[in-house]
């Protein structure tokens, strides 16, 4: 996006080697115990190649503690891989006690792209009146879902008689939703959210069947 609201997908002129380092490069530059992170993510993605891939390093506070949690997604011919690491500490240690080690989790998961069945990309924009092909967003939000958890959305229902005090049941609709990530301007910067936006191209067209050639390359 930047300049423009469309997703930058580099073409397929990228030789693998160089998609694979640059989502090394990436990881380095989320400065998240890069060498653990990059592991992990070469274990699965193993001999495949990279089509595409986002990283997306978040930071919260936690009373006195710094809690930082990683994802990595990458698109491969035949799976979407999704990478977290998460800072796994005890607290903050009680008076009198040593210092806690440092402690990481990361957990990699691999989904047949056969499997995908919802891809859904959510996109909020200042000043809607007047959009134009050149407005950023302000945010982005890209949600997966393959059928291993939903999200149930439930109320009563309502007849219209505003004098009715009558049980008329439940209603709800199940959505799949086993990946969410949001990204924003103010948070993550307006690359990231153009970044955001270029996987979510590839990871839809590459859903759909779409040529290769259409999908391959790193989201920049």
């Amino acid at each position: 996006m930047g300049s423009s609201h469309q997703p930058e997908v580099q073409t397929a002129s990228l030789h693998q080697a160089d998609l694979r380092e640059q989502l090394h490069s990436e990881i380095e530059r989320s400065g998240y115990y890069p060498a653990l992170v990059g592991t992990c993510v070469d274990l699965a993605v193993a001999t495949e190649a990279v089509r595409a891939y986002f990283v997306q390093l978040e930071t919260t506070f936690d009373q006195d503690e710094v809690r930082r949690h990683v994802t990595v997604l990458v698109l491969t011919p035949t799976r979407l891989i999704v990478a977290h690491t998460d800072d796994n500490g005890e607290g903050p240690p009680q008076e009198g006690q040593e210092p806690h080690e440092a402690l990481a989790t990361t957990s990699t998961e691999t989904v047949p792209l056969s499997k995908v069945n919802a891809v859904v990309v959510s996109t909020m924009v200042t000043d809607p009146a007047s959009f134009n092909p050149e407005q950023s967003p302000l945010e982005v939000t890209l949600t997966v879902g393959w059928g291993t958890v939903s999200r149930l959305d439930a109320g009563p229902v309502d007849c219209g008689d505003p004098d009715c005090d009558a049980d008329h049941g439940f209603t709800g609709m199940i959505s799949p939703e086993d990946l969410m990530v949001r990204v924003s301007a103010d948070a993550d910067g307006g690359q990231a959210v153009s970044r955001v936006a270029a996987f979510a191209q590839a990871l839809s067209l590459a859903v759909a069947g779409v040529s290769p050639a259409a999908t391959q390359g790193a989201v920049t």
